[in-house]
C-alpha cells in the first residue's frame, strides 16, 4: 500500500478476523505507531507463526511498518537507504538470477541468498539494485 493509504491498511483483510496473540505481541514492540521489520520477524518466530500472520496483525491494528531489512522502505528522511552494489561476484549474481521470477526476486529468496552466502540482506538488495531486478512479495505483506 502505498504512503496515502496510511490509517487504511486493515482494507488489504476485508474478511480478516483478529488474532489477539499476535496483536498483543506485536503491541509490545511498537514504537509511536510504528513497528520495525526486524521486530514483526522476531513476533513471528517467538509465537510460531508465518510472517504473513504478523503482517496482518499489523495491518489490523493499522500500524506502520519501518525499517525493512532489505533497504528497501521505512527510513527518515530518505525512505529507503538501499543504494547500488559497486561489485557483484559471478556467484551472486548467478544465485539472484536463478531465483528470478518475471524478473523479479521475491523478499524471501533475497533472505535465503543472503543467508547462503554469508552476507547481509541489505547487500542483496543492493546488488538488485545494480541488476535493475525489483524485489516483490514482502514477508510480512508490505509491498
Amino acid at each position: 500500500m502505498t504512503h496515502e493509504d496510511a490509517g487504511h491498511y486493515s482494507k488489504k483483510h476485508p474478511e480478516a478476523k483478529h488474532n489477539l496473540q499476535i496483536e498483543q505481541a506485536v503491541k509490545q514492540k511498537v514504537s509511536e505507531g510504528k513497528i520495525s521489520c526486524a521486530a514483526a520477524h522476531k513476533v513471528a518466530h517467538e509465537l510460531g507463526v508465518s510472517s504473513a500472520e504478523v503482517g496482518k496483525a499489523i495491518d489490523l491494528l493499522e500500524m506502520r511498518i519501518i525499517k525493512c531489512q532489505l533497504g528497501l522502505f521505512g527510513y527518515s528522511p530518505q525512505k529507503r537507504i538501499v543504494k547500488p552494489a559497486e561489485d557483484i561476484s559471478l556467484q551472486l549474481k548467478e544465485a539472484i538470477e536463478a531465483e528470478l521470477v518475471n524478473n523479479r526476486l521475491s523478499c524471501l529468496s533475497s533472505w535465503e541468498i543472503a543467508k547462503r552466502f554469508g552476507i547481509a540482506k541489505i547487500d542483496i538488495s543492493a546488488a538488485c539494485e545494480k541488476l535493475k531486478i525489483k524485489i516483490f512479495s514482502c514477508q510480512i505483506g508490505a509491498f
